[in-house]
């Protein structure tokens, strides 16, 4: 029975029931309590009335969508609360499978993400062109006439300004026009988004308008073939080219961006452009190498808000453009790249220009108390890529995660250790980011009959400030994460930020890598002290490991059932002095453990500790903690990307086993996504693994450690070689194959083990090499790791404490060793 059927009584019983089934879930999720009873409301009667108030636009050139409050409607903050379904949920392993098998959903998906435009475009035109609609000549003259018709109302001297965008201009109607003949004063003619092809026969239809200042010919075919220099040849007086300023831009150029010239008054050669009433100048995205000489004080003397983001400056030393800014005394709201051609620091522009009151739109008292170097509040949105030839489903998963949400699943007994990634539905997905958003979000999962098997999974949607018709509804992508967290460098998961910042931090950490390493010269161990006792009885084991007491038979050992009668404690559990408490242990009994072994076992610890001891060695993948170096991680990211190297990297939480949660991807809006399901390393990916048959393969190496200082461990020659059972490719949707890219097979798919003869023959007859070369080389490279423990960490030694661990080892296409991962306790 719904609520709405119920009696009163039953209803106030129902709600009563679902706020204590969902008490946490509704504290966790950070809905207003005032909104407790309307969500319960429309969470049992299925009320989806997002639609009645939201609209959805498109923005970006189609490439992005936003949600907007419908018209004659304001929402007060904390009024109402909205379900939004889930279009799309999935385990990460399983998305390209579901994309490829279930009906409709790669269509739903691509059309949400805008990906989908071409094909949208292939069947517009050919409904077009069915219905006769297609560009023609006709469509061009009329605008052409309307335009003549203005300029003689204005007489003979008006400067011209012509719309031809989108008509479907090819070569031969642009000749056929003959603009130059009927606008002689012509000062602008945008011919964005046509059919021109030919640099040539463009030039022949416009070339004699000799007097143009402003052409566009962006999104023209024209633009593949190398245009841009016949074109700037063929018209000297241009000053604005394609959206750029050319080297000619002068008075019209600022005229234009300042908004003192445009279709109403294009300002011919001859007039006086009025550039002392420009208060507003926006420059941004202009590719200006060096300001137009007229860009002064004396001339541009009421400018108070200027942008000149997104422009190189580059023939300016930033010293002399500081200067001139200097100079605009009326100067109260700057928008500029930092990194940049200012400088890198916010804080060293601010100390110049001291009349601004807002930089890149934060209050300037605020950076100054904050000491933000980096300030930037105006960031363009990554949109989503795509080549032609790729399917629907493909596009979409490079395309995901600049829309996808998560949650893990928990119940009484344990949380889910594979996570649910989801896609909110169209509205949902419609909410773009900001750093001031006006609504909140939260996912929800609501159990009809309170239990988790009936779960099903919502996304609330509430107002957080009073929002009015028209308004664009925004939510913050990362709510709750402050620069304490790497907020501005989680923001380039969606957004383009300053790449040279993180370059720059890049290329400081690998300095300092290079320059640390206090591993000290190896030196001769001593033999350390025998376990076993001087009387020469045998040596009692306690353990709770069903391996330990099934195998140890030797006569030197007993097992004994009593911990404290014990000689060795061998267990699986760790041996803190909460467990020596409980069990009645003592530190003079020894433990197959060694203190602060964090060190080697887990995989940020052991990254730290080989990098604090050698610095960056070749066998050690470039590794980052993404809690604590993401920065440099993008700065690494980028420069691989700009010198065009590969850029394939594997995250890998940091207390997981078994590959859970791992993931392999060159994409660096996934890898930052990535770190919103638990703390990650990531780690350059060996691309060009030595292969087995065709396939990647890793050894199981396993190292007793008797002392830590001094060093003194032993490696056993057998080793264990885990086999991928499917051949190796780098082609991106084998990313999702587990079978292909990892090869631990003993919780997923077959196993596919081979024993160290047959392996070490095999490989050497493959590979035309002696097995011997290389084991040493793993064997140096295993006493390196365990050195860093030594030289790091001298705090692990006990005189108590023997262990065993496992050591992961790849091999690159040159035979060299790689250290995997971390040490696995045995």
């Amino acid at each position: 029975m719904s609520p709405a059927a119920a009696s009163p009584e039953d209803r106030i019983r129902s709600y009563e029931d679902f706020a204590r089934v969902h008490a946490y879930l509704l504290a966790a999720s950070g809905i207003p309590p005032s909104l407790y009873q309307r969500l319960y409301r429309k969470l049992a009667d299925e009320v989806f009335d997002g639609g009645e108030a939201f609209s959805v636009e498109p923005c970006e050139g189609g490439m992005q969508r936003r949600l907007v409050l419908g018209a004659e409607r304001t929402l007060a903050m904390e009024s109402d609360v909205f379900l939004v379904d889930h279009a799309w949920s999935f385990r990460l392993r399983c998305a390209l499978k579901q994309l490829r098998e279930v009906p409709g959903l790669a269509e739903r998906m691509a059309a949400l993400m805008c990906v989908d435009l071409d094909r949208r475009a292939e069947l517009e035109e050919a409904d077009e062109q069915e219905n006769g609609k297609g560009g023609s000549l006709e469509n061009a003259l009329e605008v052409v006439e309307k335009e003549r018709t203005r300029i003689q109302e204005k007489g003979s001297d008006f400067a011209a300004w012509l719309e031809l965008e989108e008509l479907g201009i090819d070569d031969d109607m642009l000749i056929a026009l003959d603009l130059s003949s009927m606008f002689p004063n012509m000062v602008a003619l945008n011919l964005w988004g046509n059919k021109l092809q030919d640099p040539e026969r463009i030039m022949k239809g416009i070339g004699e308008c000799r007097r143009l200042k402003a052409l566009w010919l962006n999104e023209n075919p024209a633009l593949k073939e190398g245009v841009d220099k016949v074109i700037l040849d063929g018209l000297p007086e241009l000053e604005i080219y394609n959206s750029h300023f050319t080297r000619k831009a002068e008075e019209w150029a600022l005229g234009f961006c300042g908004g003192i010239v445009g279709a109403d008054n294009p300002c011919s050669l001859a007039e006086s452009i009025p550039l002392e009433n420009i208060v507003t100048l926006d420059l941004s995205d202009r590719c200006i190498h060096k300001l137009p000489e007229v860009f002064s004080p004396s001339k541009l003397s009421s400018l108070s808000n200027f942008n000149i983001r997104g422009n190189p400056l580059d023939q300016m030393p930033g010293d002399d453009l500081l200067k001139l800014f200097s100079g605009f005394t009326q100067l109260q709201e700057l928008e500029v790249d930092i990194p940049g051609p200012l400088g890198n620091s916010a804080i060293s522009i601010l100390e110049c220009l001291r009349n601004l009151s807002l930089l890149n739109g934060i209050n300037v008292s605020s950076i100054m108390e904050s000491g933000k170097h980096i300030v930037d509040s105006a960031l363009k949105p990554r949109l989503p890529e795509w080549s032609p030839e790729e399917s629907l489903a493909e596009r979409v998963i490079g395309s995901m995660w600049l829309y996808l949400m998560t949650y893990r699943l928990a119940d009484e007994e344990k949380i889910d250790e594979t996570p649910v990634w989801y896609v909110m539905d169209e509205l949902g997905s419609a909410m773009r980011h900001s750093d001031n958003a006006n609504f909140r979000i939260a996912p929800f999962l609501f159990m009809p009959d309170g239990k988790l098997a009936s779960a099903v999974s919502y996304t609330i949607l509430w107002p957080i400030h009073d929002v009015h018709t028209g308004e664009e509804c925004t939510r913050d992508f990362l709510f709750g994460i402050g620069e304490d967290k790497q907020r501005s460098a989680r923001l380039t998961a969606w957004f383009h930020t300053p790449e040279n910042y993180f370059i720059q931090e890049f290329r400081e950490y690998k300095e300092q890598l290079q320059s640390s390493s206090i591993c000290p010269l190896r030196k001769e161990t001593l033999a350390t002290k025998s376990v076993c006792p001087s009387d020469g009885r045998a040596v009692r084991v306690f353990t709770d490991i069903p391996q330990v007491e099934e195998f140890l038979t030797r006569p030197e050992f007993i097992l004994t059932s009593d911990p404290k009668e014990a000689d060795i404690i061998w267990i699986s559990m760790q041996v803190d002095s909460e467990l020596k408490n409980a069990l009645g242990l003592t530190d003079q009994q020894y433990t197959n453990q060694f203190p602060f072994e964090a060190c080697l076992v887990m995989k940020h610890h052991l990254a730290e500790t080989i990098h604090k001891a050698w610095g960056s060695p070749e066998w050690l993948q470039p590794t980052y903690n993404l809690e604590t170096h993401l920065s440099q991680l993008i700065g690494d990211y980028c420069v691989r990307k700009r010198d065009a190297m590969d850029n394939l990297w594997i995250m890998k939480p940091w207390n997981m086993a078994r590959t859970i949660d791992t993931t392999v991807t060159g994409d660096l809006s996934a890898i930052i996504r990535l770190m919103e399901t638990g703390p990650k390393i990531c780690q350059k990916y060996i691309e060009s693994p030595a292969l087995f048959q065709g396939r990647k393969f890793d050894l199981r190496y396993i190292v007793l450690v008797r002392s830590i200082c001094p060093l003194e461990i032993f490696l056993s020659d057998v080793f264990w070689v885990r086999l991928a059972n499917n051949q190796y490719t780098l082609e991106k949707t084998s990313f999702f194959e587990y079978e292909t890219h990892f090869t631990v097979m003993n919780y997923i798919g077959r196993m596919n083990h081979m024993n160290t003869p047959e392996f070490v023959k095999e490989f050497e007859k493959e590979h035309q090499v002696k097995w011997l070369e290389i084991h040493e080389r793993i064997r140096d490279m295993i006493r390196c790791v365990f050195e860093s423990a030594t030289a790091v960490h001298p705090e692990m030694q006990n005189p108590f404490s023997r262990a065993m661990y496992g050591v992961d080892v790849m091999l690159d296409d040159k035979f060299s060793p790689k250290i995997l991962e971390h040490m696995v306790i045995v």
